[in-house]
């Protein structure tokens, strides 16, 4: 690096912050200009706090920072943001009613006369959308319409925008294609050409040392480690995350693949899901992979009944019987459940305690002439806060005070009590730590043991790998090819993911008119 490069643009020191507990302490940290550092730990290590009060949106309870060798007190985020700190959430801050280009420039939009100048909006709106890899995407569609991939990108090119000399990434690449994390990490490369340090937090390990100079980890609030990135692999920042080993395996156990439980015929909705046909077994892990966009999200979305149908049909059950699913009451009645990706928008009430949270689904078992038991209530989600790890003060702590992950696990415990014989999994280990994902992981191999069929959507190609007994592969909403275990590689996986826009960009060329 540069000697420019070497100089301190951010200092900690001392930091901490208790709530009803200290939850961070003692945090001392310098980030260098130009430098991409990376901060991980398990869910509930404190990431999210620290990067909170460097970002303006938390105060700390003791310590003391320095921004460019003065004193840094933000009182705000937007006074932070001033300054040139910029953070881009796990949990996305747009605004779906607005468009593209006016959630990119909300706070600065162009005008003339005393109206927005929507040519200029426009222009400079695919400008800061091209930076990011998003020149498909009309900056005059609502953001709204978006899949949560691309609103991530959305969110991400928002905070590029004007002079930025601190940029926090918390898990970026979570819902990002491959394609989608190259150009994020060729954007990285650029900031720091310009000078920008970036503070990267993901659980994603390898991402890690492929963007990162130096590694701080933080374990139970604490930082445990601040070091070079090349010192270390893998396995040994896991140890250092989680305080012991993990293997690479995960054993589901002893199964018994059962008959069919899930059957989908030519299920269909426009462009987004097309002719998707597949069964599921008692005891199975059926994985859905594909790129975003591809439909997997609309497909769950269909069978769950949240979206209506064009055509097909479902059958569930022993034995298999017709369904009419037409809404997610009628769904969970013949025992399918959903777990939803979206956890903030469409899986928690976030202003409500985790015991009436994991209450939600299952109001019959705890009530009585339509009055909630209280014991009954306190004790499901103690069950449920025990079982799945979560990280909090007690079951009365509000949702929204816990960290992602320990969120996503209050949507997946909620479902642990109903009797549905059908699962549907849309990104479940999204934002969720290492150590943590093979909790999961070991809770869905449970789940098969109770002879219950698990669909599973994930944009980690990997981690489908690992659990699951069958992968369907989804491009351009249509299912291309389903692979078995020890039968896929990595590379068929992804050929398959691609097949269906290449057929697509193919007809299109055909039908274009030509100039002969």
């Amino acid at each position: 690096m540069s000697a420019s490069a070497q100089a301190a643009v951010l200092s900690v020191s001392g930091i901490g912050k208790t709530y009803a507990q200290p939850v961070l302490g003692d945090i001392d940290l310098t980030l260098m200009r130009g430098e991409v550092l990376a901060l991980t730990g398990e869910n509930g290590a404190g990431k999210s706090t620290l990067s909170k009060i460097i970002g303006g949106l938390v105060t700390p309870t003791t310590g003391h920072m320095q921004f460019q060798g003065q004193a840094y007190e933000p009182a705000s985020r937007t006074q932070a943001e001033k300054l040139g700190v910029r953070m881009v959430m796990q949990e996305l801050n747009l605004l779906p009613t607005l468009s593209v280009a006016e959630n990119l420039f909300l706070d600065n939009l162009p005008s003339r006369a005393g109206f927005i100048n929507r040519k200029k909006l426009r222009d400079d709106a695919l400008k800061a959308m091209a930076q990011v890899g998003l020149d498909a995407i009309d900056p005059d569609m609502l953001v709204g319409e978006l899949g949560i991939g691309h609103q991530q990108m959305v969110e991400i090119a928002r905070n590029l925008i004007g002079d930025c000399h601190v940029l926090i990434l918390d898990e970026p690449t979570a819902m990002l294609t491959a394609r989608e994390v190259e150009m994020l990490f060729e954007q990285i490369t650029r900031l720091q050409d310009r000078g920008v340090s970036i503070v990267y937090i993901s659980h994603r390990l390898e991402e890690l040392a492929r963007v990162a100079q130096r590694i701080a980890v933080l374990r139970d609030g604490k930082l445990v480690c601040v070091d070079a990135m090349a010192n270390y692999n893998s396995e040994q920042l896991v140890t250092l995350m989680v305080g012991r080993e993990l293997g690479e395996q995960i054993d589901l156990g002893q199964r018994q693949i059962g008959n069919v439980a899930l059957s989908v015929k030519g299920l269909s909705r426009s462009d987004k899901v097309r002719d998707v046909s597949f069964d599921v077994r008692a005891g199975e892990i059926f994985g859905i992979s594909g790129l975003i966009g591809a439909g997997r999200t609309e497909l769950l979305r269909l069978i769950y009944g949240a979206d209506a149908a064009d055509s097909g049909s479902i059958e569930v059950g022993s034995p298999l019987k017709p369904v009419r699913v037409n809404s997610p009451v009628d769904a969970v009645s013949h025992g399918i459940a959903l777990i939803t990706e979206d956890r903030k928008g469409e899986g928690l009430l976030l202003s409500q305690s985790i015991s009436a949270n994991i209450a939600l689904g299952n109001m019959e078992a705890i009530s009585s002439g339509g009055v909630v038991n209280a014991g009954a209530e306190m004790a499901l989600a103690r069950r449920q806060v025990d079982a799945m790890r979560i990280r909090s003060s007690s079951p009365t702590q509000l949702v929204s005070e816990l960290s992602g992950g320990n969120q996503q696990k209050v949507v997946i415990g909620r479902w642990l009590e109903r009797d549905c014989q059908v699962m549907l999994f849309d990104e479940p280990t999204r934002g969720i730590d290492v150590g943590a994902k093979f909790d999961i992981y070991a809770l869905l191999g449970e789940l098969t043991r109770q002879g219950r069929a698990l669909v599973v959507v994930s944009s980690d190609l990997r981690e489908l790998m690992l659990i699951c007994d069958r992968i369907g592969v989804l491009s351009a909403g249509r299912l291309i090819d389903t692979f078995e275990r020890d039968t896929w590689t990595q590379d068929e996986l992804l050929a398959a993911a691609f097949a269906g826009y290449q057929k697509r960009d193919a007809l299109l060329s055909e039908a274009a008119p030509r100039n002969d």
